[in-house]
């Protein structure tokens, strides 16, 4: 049943492919008054966590921002759908890239670099990573529990010439790279709620008290990286634009904490600005502090 699943996703993926912008959109429509009027997919979720992040917003508002969600969580489902299958060619007709220096100016200042983001966008299209720089770029994910999806989604993220890395090999396969001494990017996710067990931080986003996952302070300050936030702007439906903030250039330099506060701080901002881009149907305050989460705030 799996299989079948995964074949008749992959015949979606090449149909999407042979599609027009155009007309690939009015599916990501057809998806959206499914989702949103039918399925009712995680309403609750979603407007409890707008209602909870912008208290002083009214219903009217909220409503507004969720419709907008929901419209922008059907372009990424029908993206993605093409994603598995899409050239490099087309894939660029999707996702542009800033003209900066960033980057090379860091590989050719011998700097490893870990890059932080968070679920805005669509983050899949971070597969383009490896046009922004020389360095070797190292995405962590998360294995899907099927395998034979799990397999496709590890393919298409090598499309630019990433390699995909599981969180737990994340440090080991950095410090390969620096024992050979080759120069790698470490992408990271960090915006995902903690696990309950283990050490987080605690700090207040988006109005809310939330557990924080240090991995990347931790990553970036033991082997002294530059830290840079990674995002995608969309202008207009079917375009997005990647972009790059440098926060540090020695990570070592930073005090406990600064580098989560900073980059939860530019997410936060962007969410802010415009909300609609950030993923409201995940579960990101299902943990409270009394759950019993380390507190590592001071």
């Amino acid at each position: 049943m799996k299989q079948l699943g995964t074949y008749l996703t992959l015949l979606l993926s090449h149909f999407f492919n042979l599609l027009p912008k155009i007309i690939l959109y009015r599916f990501a429509d057809v998806f959206y008054i499914i989702l949103f009027d039918i399925l009712r997919y995680r309403r609750k979720v979603v407007f409890e966590n707008l209602r909870n992040s912008f208290p002083e917003k009214s219903d009217k508002e909220i409503y507004k921002i969720a419709r907008k969600f929901y419209l922008h969580l059907s372009d990424t489902f029908v993206e993605n759908c093409a994603l598995l299958t899409m050239s490099k060619e087309r894939t660029l007709k999707f996702v542009e890239i800033e003209k900066t220096n960033l980057m090379n100016d860091l590989f050719n200042k011998d700097k490893n670099v870990v890059v932080v983001t968070g679920h805005y966008g669509n983050w899949e299209l971070f597969l383009a990573i490896p046009l922004l720089s020389s360095h070797q770029v190292l995405g962590v994910y998360k294995p899907l529990n099927n395998k034979a999806f799990d397999k496709v989604f590890f393919k298409m993220r090598q499309k630019f010439g990433a390699i995909p890395v599981t969180m737990h090999d994340s440090y080991k396969t950095v410090l390969d790279f620096k024992h050979r001494n080759e120069l790698c990017l470490l992408g990271l996710i960090a915006d995902q709620r903690p696990p309950k067990k283990g050490g987080h931080y605690w700090t207040t986003f988006l109005n809310q008290e939330t557990a924080i996952l240090l991995g990347p302070e931790k990553i970036s300050k033991k082997l002294n990286t530059a830290v840079v936030f990674l995002y995608l702007e969309k202008p207009k439906r079917g375009s997005y634009i990647l972009k790059t903030k440098l926060l540090f250039e020695n990570a070592k330099d930073c005090s406990p904490h600064e580098i989560t506060e900073t980059h939860l701080r530019f997410l936060e901002k962007l969410i802010i600005d415009k909300p609609q881009y950030w993923l409201w149907s995940h579960k990101r305050w299902k943990h409270k502090r009394s759950n019993n989460l380390v507190n590592l705030e001071q």
